[in-house]
């Protein structure tokens, strides 16, 4: 369970039972990431994308200036989010002299903060991470709550661990770069956000766009519209969407789970659904 406590902005407080932690929202914070840095930390690992360091390295060098740091990169490309790679850089910081004092910077989107966080959980049994994510899907899910992990050939993040970040730094003036269909994607899961848990985003989000509906359903249909149009599926077949549901994490002793709303801003998760349902909805979805 992950405990919110708003302090003055732009910090806010997550609780854990691992660590409690800072998430600094705040344009301009990646020009100060060197202050998340423990004074007395050895070697210090950025973990990024060539093409995120491209766009965003140079800003990150002036925030860590004065903090000896090397950088590592990963090849990015969800077919790539494996663990060879992460052997790779393993062996790597150990030929640059890394061990138990090191720290780990992750430095990218969602694939990055997943990767780079599973690294430090695994290396000399676990390090020290900073997470400092440069896309929105990432700044609002998967650099925050400590969720790591890479892929097997059988489904997505079926080889992780939970492993809290010292921070998480958020620098809006990063997203400055990211396309289109990248931003909505970030949006998307803050809207899904509001109907699990908060009716008070999830009208704030509704109130941007100008339109609320009397039934949720609907609610929710008109506003995922409204900020912007589902990237295509095309070459996903039904058969391979229900295939893959048996993979899925959360998929316990081959019963399918479900994260259902019962209204905005409540779900329950049940299981044993109709499977032709599920496969109603999905050809639905797919249309």
């Amino acid at each position: 369970m992950i405990a919110w406590y708003k302090l003055p902005m732009p910090s806010f407080r997550v609780e854990t039972p691992q660590r409690c932690y800072s998430a600094i929202v705040e344009r301009g914070a990646i020009r100060e990431a060197a202050k998340h840095v423990p004074a007395k930390a050895g070697k210090v690992f950025v973990v990024s994308t060539p093409d995120v360091w491209q766009h965003q390295g140079a800003n990150l060098s002036k925030g860590l200036e004065g903090v000896a740091y090397e950088t590592l990169f990963l090849p990015g490309g969800e077919e790539r989010k494996r663990l060879a790679p992460l052997e790779t850089l393993a062996e790597d910081m150990v030929r640059r002299g890394g061990d138990r004092s090191s720290v780990v910077i992750a430095f990218g989107g969602g694939i990055v903060n997943d990767m780079a966080g599973f690294l430090a959980a695994i290396f000399m049994r676990g390090i020290p991470v900073v997470q400092i994510p440069t896309t929105l899907l990432a700044q609002v899910d998967a650099s925050i709550g400590g969720k790591t992990g890479v892929n097997l050939v059988s489904g997505k993040n079926l080889i992780g661990s939970f492993h809290q970040p010292l921070a998480v730094v958020i620098d809006p003036a990063v997203l400055d770069t990211l396309s289109d269909r990248e931003y909505r994607a970030g949006l998307y899961e803050i809207v899904k956000a509001g109907i699990i848990r908060d009716t008070d985003l999830f009208a704030y989000l509704a109130e941007r766009t100008g339109h609320l509906s009397a039934e949720d359903s609907v609610e929710i249909l008109e506003l995922v519209d409204r900020y912007g149009p589902i990237p295509p599926v095309d070459g996903i077949t039904p058969e391979n969407l229900l295939a893959r549901l048996v993979h899925d994490k959360k998929t316990v002793q081959g019963n399918v789970h479900f994260v259902v709303p019962v209204r905005i801003g409540e779900v329950t998760v049940v299981s044993g659904v109709d499977p032709q349902v599920v496969d109603d909805a999905i050809r639905s979805a797919l249309a």
